[in-house]
């Protein structure tokens, strides 16, 4: 499969034996979202919920950072996924969440995963079929396994302001980036030093689909960030981060990885350098 699949060729896939949907919607912010209430009420056939929201690690005081990669493969056994399984993830949350769903995957060993183009909303918009409720899973094993290459950690990223070897890209809006918004969490404002800042919804189009080729690359041109050189990806809570990983993906870039704390991380700490203003 393409790292980027169309409803049409979905919609021709349905059925395949080895083919796995996923529903990896969740609203991070929005409280009063029910992402599996959502689910339940209009789905893509054979899709089964993600539950992305409740696939972290419970003992990290940080929401969303990654589960252990046991938790990651027994939940995914519980849904139906498993080795040899083609999936394909969408979403229908303003954060583009099966970015995030994407990189987990590709994480915890699934190579053969890709993304929906537009997500639930297309689907929709084009009046494809819809089913509800909950689908009938099957048990299917899903073999553990971890790969760190594409995950920073704090200590990682401190060190590398003192070397500069990874470029940081931060995904939130320019507001929150420069500080002049109040962090949505009640951190400290500014950004990681040395940052670039590439909102995430500049990687789309008005109609929800992926920008791609020379018009993805430009936005990332604007940004400053130079995709000849190693990248490292930041947000507020490491959700849209996945994104900017996403896409620089299609761009063909491999050498990039995500900071899973983010600013949750970064932000928190009274002894990490803020900085503000325009990178």
């Amino acid at each position: 499969m393409d790292l980027l699949v169309s409803t049409e060729w979905l919609a021709n896939e349905l059925g395949a034996f080895d083919l796995r949907i996923v529903d990896a919607s969740y609203f991070a912010l929005d409280s009063l979202r029910d992402p599996q209430a959502d689910y339940e009420a209009g789905h893509i056939p054979g899709a089964v919920f993600m539950d992305l929201g409740n696939l972290a690690d419970a003992s990290s005081p940080l929401p969303s950072m990654l589960p252990s990669a046991e938790l990651f493969a027994s939940r995914m056994q519980a849904l139906g996924l498993g080795d040899g399984s083609r999936i394909v993830l969408y979403d229908d949350s303003p954060h583009h969440t099966s970015a995030r769903a994407w990189w987990m995957f590709r994480t915890f060993g699934a190579n053969e995963v890709a993304i929906l183009d537009g997500g639930l909303a297309k689907w929709k918009a084009e009046g494809r079929e819809i089913a509800t409720g909950k689908e009938k899973l099957r048990h299917r094993h899903f073999t553990v396994w971890k790969d760190d290459t594409a995950i920073r950690s704090l200590d990682q990223i401190k060190d590398n302001i003192a070397t500069g070897a990874e470029q940081l890209a931060d995904a939130r809006s320019a507001a929150r980036f420069t500080g002049e918004e109040q962090d949505p969490r009640g951190l400290a404002p500014g950004h990681i030093p040395g940052s670039k800042n590439l909102p995430h919804d500049r990687l789309f189009n008005a109609d929800g689909t992926w920008k791609t080729g020379d018009a993805l690359k430009a936005e990332f041109d604007k940004a400053g960030i130079d995709l000849t050189k190693p990248l490292v990806t930041t947000c507020g809570s490491g959700i849209t981060a996945a994104a900017l990983l996403f896409a620089a993906h299609l761009l063909g870039k491999r050498d990039v990885a995500l900071y899973d704390g983010s600013w949750s991380e970064w932000g928190m700490l009274p002894d990490t350098e803020k900085a503000t203003g325009a990178a």
